[in-house]
């Protein structure tokens, strides 16, 4: 009866979602595979993500100048929460902006919203030299890029996005994207040497010094923080850079949700979830002990990014994940050291890699029918596809984040965080995110040896995956996130993945507050995934996929 009324429910929001797909303005040509060659329009509508620090883009000097060159004005909606939930609902209800930018859609979504009519085929427009000479010259230089955007029907709905930033840059032998681990965590050393405590290494540690952090008031005591103030572990609950993620190690997974929710490619290139493991539940049981003593911050399941950030930057939380120290904790930076993987109570610690980064993703820049001159906005966004435009954007203004003069090799060089300190009171990091736009930042290698050079701290970050965080993973196998479905695969996405994941996501949630599961729960859950969530067609759907993609290499 579940399983009849989810695929019942499942129909009508296909149902729904087609006929909003079906109405309304197509641009001219919708996806018939020629250009629409409408030149009216001048002012468009964009709806995008920005970061956790940015004040939004009306007031953003290099996407200003960008729009006067292509002659365009471009009505800015952003938000730094929820923005592909909130995009999913306008879409379904026919509610189209002229774009969508950094929502960070997936193949498969892609692939959906594009053969149902939503998304336009861009491919008539990335390849014309007249619409957008820089992109068309990069796919003609790089075929495989325009490979990596093309879906199964052989279409682009989104324009390419890559930031190829890897390990190699180091000196390293192999090149891994920066983004192969998101999660660092951090904890206050100063707190630890306050309190005769050395840097935890097992979980059991950890527990430990989270305990004395509690009980001795430590943000309190050593910052003057308001008595009781103290928070001894903080984050954000299935987020992405400080997610609590990391903290599976020490149980055998860090359940990264690239491509789908928990999925995870083996070393044997078998497809599995994590969310079935024995380890996924003894680290849910394990860490609920901990929110129930008061040691893991009660506001794990409903702070923001802002407030998290605020937390951290007061002083206030003991330890944290986030990208990097000094964008998190502020003037308290200093005091923090990053917190390696733990081991379990059994000795285990399993850290994995994710997909992210420099892979060829197409997901951050799509165009709808709403749009009558797809033209004269894709002029727009083919000044992104310049190594001195994604720079600024990646980064800051020149004269802000990077010196106004090259150096000796003809190169563009970034603040230093004492620079930023001193003449912006923000650390690099902090500038970096104040500035920074998302969206289809197609960033070559080839930009750091002829254009800008990388920033110290994204070399440090390099530096530290390759000599600390890759020290804990023994397997580098990771699932692509440039797979591409079939229609049929992607309809019986549409069908059980959102539910799938909802229900996966609301009940280690759910485990994580109140405890458990009891083995009775346990394995109805499993059941449960198999009968009405459609665990199996979804690992049958992407093991086909990456099969595809395995044999094609």
């Amino acid at each position: 009866m579940k399983k009849l009324l989810s695929l019942i429910l499942a129909s009508v929001m296909a149902l729904a979602l087609l006929t909003a797909c079906g109405g309304g303005n197509d641009g001219g040509s919708g996806n018939s595979g020629e250009p629409n060659t409408n030149t009216d329009q001048t002012e468009f509508n964009v709806i995008s993500g920005i970061s956790a620090l940015s004040g939004g883009y009306d007031d953003n000097p290099v996407l200003n100048q960008m729009m006067e060159n292509a002659g365009i004005k471009i009505n800015w909606e952003t938000m730094a929460d929820s923005l592909g939930e909130q995009v999913n609902i306008r879409l379904s209800g026919g509610e189209y902006p002229d774009a969508v930018q950094a929502v960070g859609w997936s193949n498969y979504d892609l692939g959906r919203y594009g053969r149902g009519g939503t998304f336009i085929d861009l491919t008539p427009y990335v390849t014309d030299p007249e619409i957008m000479p820089n992109l068309s010259a990069i796919l003609a230089k790089y075929p495989q890029i325009k490979a990596a955007i093309t879906q199964d029907d052989g279409k682009i709905y989104g324009l390419p996005s890559a930031e190829m930033m890897g390990t190699a840059a180091t000196g390293a032998a192999d090149d891994y994207s920066i983004h192969s681990i998101q999660q660092f965590s951090m904890i206050n050393k100063a707190w630890l040497d306050d309190l005769g405590l050395a840097v935890p290494e097992t979980v059991e540690e950890l527990r430990t010094a989270l305990q004395a952090f509690k009980d001795n008031d430590m943000a309190h005591k050593m910052y003057g923080a308001d008595a009781g103030s103290t928070i001894p572990m903080s984050f954000g609950f299935d987020q992405w850079c400080w997610g609590q993620n990391i903290f599976y190690a020490p149980f055998g997974l860090t359940n990264w949700s690239d491509v789908c929710a928990d999925l995870r490619l083996t070393k044997d290139k078998e497809v599995v979830f994590d969310c079935v493991s024995d380890g996924y539940r003894d680290a849910i049981t394990y860490y609920h002990d901990w929110y129930a003593d008061g040691l893991i911050d009660i506001e794990v399941f409903s702070q923001d990014d802002k407030q998290y950030l605020a937390k951290c930057a007061q002083g206030y939380v003991g330890v944290a994940t986030w990208w990097e120290i000094n964008e998190l904790m502020g003037e308290h930076a200093a005091d923090y050291v990053y917190l390696p993987p733990l081991k379990g109570p059994d000795g285990t610690c399993t850290v994995t890699i994710k997909s992210a980064g420099s892979a060829v993703n197409s997901g951050h820049l799509s165009i709808t029918k709403a749009c009558e001159s797809p033209a004269n906005l894709l002029k727009f966004y083919d000044q992104w596809y310049t190594g001195e435009n994604v720079m600024q954007l990646q980064y800051g203004p020149i004269g802000v984040y990077f010196n106004e003069e090259k150096d000796a090799e003809g190169m563009y060089v970034s603040i230093t965080d004492d620079e930023a300190r001193a003449k912006y009171n923000k650390s690099a990091g902090e500038l970096k995110s104040t500035y920074e736009v998302q969206g289809p930042k197609l960033i070559l290698s080839e930009y750091y040896t002829d254009v800008f050079h990388m920033e110290d701290r994204a070399l440090q970050r390099l530096e530290d995956l390759q000599n600390f965080w890759f020290k804990y993973v023994e397997d580098f196998t990771f699932y692509p996130v440039d797979c591409v479905f079939t229609e049929q695969e992607l309809e019986d996405l549409d069908l059980y993945k959102p539910d799938f994941e909802n229900h996966v996501k609301e009940q280690e949630a759910l485990w994580f507050r109140d405890g458990g599961p009891s083995d009775a729960e346990w394995e109805a859950y499993k059941q449960d995934l198999i009968d009405t969530y459609g665990m199996n067609q979804l690992l049958e759907i992407y093991q086909a996929a990456y099969n595809r993609y395995s044999d094609a290499e």
